[in-house]
């Protein structure tokens, strides 16, 4: 062990950090050089070392991320400070738009629907908006649709209305034509394809193309499309699976039959994730932050992720 390594005998290097955190190593050095947040320690070599208050410090700024709050707004101030009233006021926006949201989509009032996410879109990020907004609602669509009080057709409005954002956002951004594609669809008897669409509207601002196939695909599909494609890989919605000992036979096969990792997202893949990977796929949950970090890890090239500095 070299002097500096024993100097700082607390420290660790990037990979640990990366796993004690949650945060990409392209990231930890984006963070360093753009925003001068964080000053790891160097190894006489040029290797970062990141002590226990860095980590602690790193995950502060992931709380303050999830609130909602960017990168660039983020100071040393604002990781020392634990401001509870700020929470608070945050949580009570988000249900007010959550609220205001489901009121509209019960009238079909497409107007109503644009105007909160509007508002929404100009105070937060997209991955916030997804996240404090979207997924929720989704949620409570769902709810409301068990409990009788929605309807089919209340999840079919918002549906067209998402792929109506997906569309727009996706002619105004960049194009994106030699970034990697994913097959996407909802596994077969999946008729509810608005989580699908929230993943594809999130994946344009991570970098990826979706090829959307929407509801109820049958799996002995996807290899062909993937192959037509050249797509990186498949990504299935699953909320719920109604015969699992069918749904494991056919992933797979989908995983036997083409040479692209397959991924599984949704309610469902938290249910049936020990199925889902026994199968040969990866389990991706519900969180879209931990969805693109694993999608980073299983495509990306070897050894780019585990660099050490």
């Amino acid at each position: 062990m070299n002097d500096s390594v024993t100097k700082y005998k607390d420290a660790y290097p990037i990979r640990t950090v990366s796993a004690l955190t949650g945060i990409n190593p392209i990231t930890l050095r984006t963070w360093e050089r753009r925003y001068h947040l964080i000053e790891p320690v160097r190894t006489p070599k040029g290797h970062r070392l990141y002590t226990k208050e860095h980590i602690s410090m790193l995950s502060r700024v992931v709380e303050l991320l999830d609130r909602g709050i960017p990168i660039s707004r983020i100071t040393y101030a604002a990781i020392a400070e634990d401001n509870n009233s700020a929470v608070t006021h945050e949580q009570l926006f988000w249900q007010r738009m959550i609220d205001r949201m489901i009121k509209a989509i019960g009238k079909f009032d497409e107007s109503v629907v644009e105007s909160a996410y509007s508002e929404a879109m100009s105070l937060y990020p997209i991955e916030t908006v997804t996240k404090k907004l979207l997924l929720p609602m989704l949620e409570k669509l769902g709810q409301r649709w068990e409990s009788g009080d929605g309807t089919v057709a209340e999840e079919h409005f918002f549906g067209v209305y998402l792929r109506n954002k997906l569309g727009a956002r996706f002619h105004h951004k960049k194009r994106l034509d030699n970034a990697p594609a994913f097959v996407t669809a909802c596994i077969p008897g999946e008729r509810h394809e608005i989580g699908l669409l929230l993943f594809a509207l999130s994946a344009y601002d991570h970098g990826y193309r979706c090829i959307l196939l929407g509801a109820d695909i049958p799996l002995s599909e996807l290899p062909r499309a993937v192959e037509q494609s050249a797509a990186s890989g498949i990504v299935l919605s699953a909320s719920i699976i109604s015969d699992l000992e069918t749904f494991e036979q056919e992933l797979a096969s989908l995983v036997q039959s083409t040479q692209v990792p397959v991924f599984v997202g949704g309610l469902g893949s938290l249910m049936y994730k020990n199925t889902i990977e026994k199968a040969g796929a990866k389990a991706l949950g519900t969180d879209f932050d931990l969805s693109f970090r694993l999608i980073a890890e299983s495509i990306a090239p070897a050894g780019q992720i585990e660099q050490n500095a």
